[in-house]
């Protein structure tokens, strides 16, 4: 993806901004408002908004994505007459606006997160729901790594992006009350308090990040997808922006793709917003593992006695991974800072929650980071190695331009301190005035239902044990993998892509099967028997027809052309064997294609998802050859592969004369050889070998051939 930069924001962005193209972002665009939405029920709530505004198109981009979700607001209960659970609600909306395109990109995860995650996402969200609505799972990612961006865009108009995926155990209120009646599981088991934060954002700052939805849904194996070109602006209804006309710069985490340069502007940015820190840096971070960023902030601090840190996060790490390789990780991250004098003025503190007796420690998941008054950073990355070089990400960052910008930044870090410590954020930002510094207001502020507590993680873990599971769970680069390993891991998905996607059949080859073991077909299956019937027919003047007959009826119940051929020859010989055998199978691919081409593509995408595109234009550029290879190694059943070839509408040019190539080998060799056959495949000879080597190299030569001749007869007609 190339750097596009705002002309309208560049002349500015040179003579200030700490936001630099190429370096630590991607793009500099504005946007005419943007809004911190803290916590799920403030964001699920206006998602809900701007979603029923929806007009054109909605791609939703994430490491999680969970039908069952509740996406409500505040209140706990839908108020527009729609479905509570994200799944419905989209279903709803799409049977109400037939024209609306909804695009969801889930990462193909890893099997560690199979019990986190919703059982068979394909099944609730691709099969389940109307065409609109397509799931595409993503995969094309180095071994090791992880999609972890979180973004939706509605109409290109509005984008949401922070530390939120769609996904259960993440809805809370401000509130965070230690136990909350709505705060359940689809299961209906309780979860903690949750605390995150994203960012909505309109103007161009969305249309950019609508090109980055679109390269992400293109490089995951899916269809390029189209601009939406609208005036309209689904801006959530009732949430007031904080910002007006401001300047949003936008940065990524991409790891090495093949072919691909990787991209590092998360952990450059980090890098530089440290390094322009003058009086607080403000951070809320599930993870802090990363030492280089410790170094960095360890020199800064230095540099400037009087700068102070304050680190929020959750107290403990709940998983034996986590717990073992990223709290190991904060540890050192703690033990940088101390050894580099300067933790007196670092405070590295949790949330904690209470009411009428009962406590519970607030789990943080968000991603922010704020600079003085002047940058405010929200997105995806965890202040981790992952995030640096790893996994993918997003954040977006808000750089004030002037005093109302500052003023605005500052209430935000008020607001989100003041839900932490229980107190309004007005009375947030007199307590730092009164205290004279950030860290000793938050020192005074802690005899609460709701307080700031330090984090005390004891000692490192060991490390032939710890720092072991810290370099795979929290890598420094993506997993060492040859192109070998690579390929194979990438069969092993695509086959298990290919089972799921294939249900549909399988219930009708189930079927299928219980014809052929209640009937008598599996006896009409013998050569003998078949050659017997066919015989039969010689002399009538029935024979070509009936045969032809018997091939498209074969066809239609997944009989095994193979053995109709072997019949064919063994009844009429080599001629008219030969030409019967072809006309029959001819015949029945063209009566399957046909078939196919009926039921439409709808019906094959509902079973292969969005990369039918992708298949059908490999094919439409090497038809040819790739219908031919397909029927020369019968990776799929002969009558499937006319269904699919149909459905898909390869061009029926390539179609044929791929079938005739591909079956030709077979044809001859069936044809020709007959019952002698069996024989030569048990005791060959030098010569008969040489014979089956020719027929495959005259073969390669007559479907190159033909292929060529097809793209030229394209180009000239173009």
């Amino acid at each position: 993806m190339r750097v596009i930069r705002s002309a309208a924001v560049e002349d500015e962005a040179e003579r200030t901004s700490v936001l630099r193209p190429r370096r630590n972002v991607w793009r500099i665009e504005r946007a005419h408002r943007a809004a911190v939405l803290v916590d799920a029920a403030a964001y699920f709530g206006a998602l809900r908004s701007a979603m029923r505004q929806a007009k054109h198109s909605i791609v939703v981009i994430g490491w999680d994505i969970d039908s069952r979700t509740r996406l409500v607001g505040p209140e706990g209960e839908p108020a527009d007459g729609l479905p509570a659970t994200f799944g419905d609600f989209l279903c709803a909306l799409v049977r109400d606006r037939p024209e609306l395109s909804v695009k969801l990109l889930l990462w193909n995860y890893s099997l560690y997160y199979t019990l986190e995650r919703e059982p068979l996402p394909l099944l609730a969200l691709q099969w389940s729901t109307p065409p609109q609505i397509e799931l595409c799972l993503d995969d094309e990612i180095p071994v090791g790594s992880s999609h972890h961006q979180k973004i939706v865009v509605i109409d290109d108009a509005v984008a949401f992006v922070g530390g939120l995926d769609l996904t259960v155990r993440r809805w809370d209120t401000s509130e965070h009350r230690p136990e909350a009646p709505a705060r359940i599981d689809p299961a209906g088991a309780p979860y903690p308090p949750f605390h995150d934060v994203q960012m909505a954002v309109d103007g161009a700052a969305a249309r950019a990040l609508g090109d980055l939805a679109r390269w992400r849904w293109q490089r995951a194996g899916c269809e390029a997808l189209p601009a939406v070109a609208t005036r309209s602006v689904p801006w959530p209804e009732k949430l007031e922006a904080d910002f007006r006309d401001v300047v949003v710069g936008i940065s990524r985490t991409l790891p090495l793709y093949p072919g691909e340069g990787e991209v590092r502007e998360i952990e450059a940015l980090f890098e530089d917003m440290v390094d322009t820190a003058r009086e607080t840096i403000y951070i809320e971070n599930q993870f802090l593992t990363c030492a280089r960023i410790a170094e960095r902030l360890a020199r800064r601090m230095r540099e400037v006695p009087t700068l102070q840190a304050v680190l929020t996060a959750p107290r403990i790490h709940h998983s034996w991974v986590e717990h073992r390789a990223m709290a190991a990780g904060r540890i050192r991250f703690v033990e940088i800072l101390r050894a580099a004098g300067v933790a007196d003025r670092v405070r590295l503190l949790h949330p904690q929650s209470g009411h009428d007796g009962a406590t519970a420690d607030i789990m943080v998941h968000s991603k922010l980071m704020i600079v003085d008054d002047r940058l405010l950073r929200i997105g995806s990355a965890n202040l981790c190695n992952r995030s640096m070089a790893v996994d993918s990400e997003c954040d977006l960052t808000i750089e004030a331009m002037n005093a109302a910008e500052r003023q605005a930044i500052g209430a935000v870090r008020a607001r989100l301190l003041g839900e932490h410590c229980g107190v309004e954020p007005t009375e947030m930002e007199r307590r730092i005035r009164t205290a004279g510094s950030l860290v000793a207001a938050l020192d005074r502020t802690g005899d609460g239902e709701r307080r700031l507590v330090r984090i005390d993680d004891g000692q490192a873990v060991a490390e032939d044990s710890g720092w072991t599971i810290a370099a795979v769970a929290d890598p420094h680069q993506p997993l060492p993998a040859t192109g070998l390993v690579d390929r194979a891991l990438a069969s092993v998905r695509a086959r298990w892509r290919g089972l799921l996607r294939i249900v549909p059949i399988v219930v009708a080859a189930l079927l299928l099967a219980l014809a052929w073991g209640t009937t008598d077909l599996a006896g009409w299956a013998q050569p003998e028997r078949l050659q017997q019937s066919l015989h039969g027919l010689a002399g009538t003047g029935w024979a070509l027809p009936l045969v032809v007959a018997a091939f498209v009826l074969g066809g239609m119940v997944m009989f095994p052309v193979t053995v109709l051929i072997a019949a064919t020859a063994a009844a009429y010989g080599a001629w008219p064997g030969l030409a019967y055998a072809g006309a029959g199978a001819l015949a029945s691919a063209l009566a399957g294609y046909l078939v196919g081409l009926l039921a439409g593509e709808n019906a094959l995408r509902a079973v292969m998802g969005p990369r039918l595109h992708r298949i059908r234009d490999g094919i439409a550029r090497r038809g040819v050859v790739a219908v031919a290879t397909i029927r020369l190694v019968p990776i799929a059943p002969f009558t499937l592969v006319n269904l699919v070839a149909g459905a898909a509408r390869i061009p029926i040019l390539d179609f044929v004369l791929g079938t005739a190539i591909g079956l030709a080998p077979g044809l001859l060799v069936l044809s020709t050889l007959g019952d002698r056959l069996l024989s030569i495949l048990n005791d060959p000879s030098p010569a008969q070998i040489g014979v089956l080597l020719a027929v495959i190299a005259a073969w390669i030569a007559l479907s190159i051939g033909l292929q060529a001749l097809v793209s030229r007869r394209r180009r000239s007609r173009s």
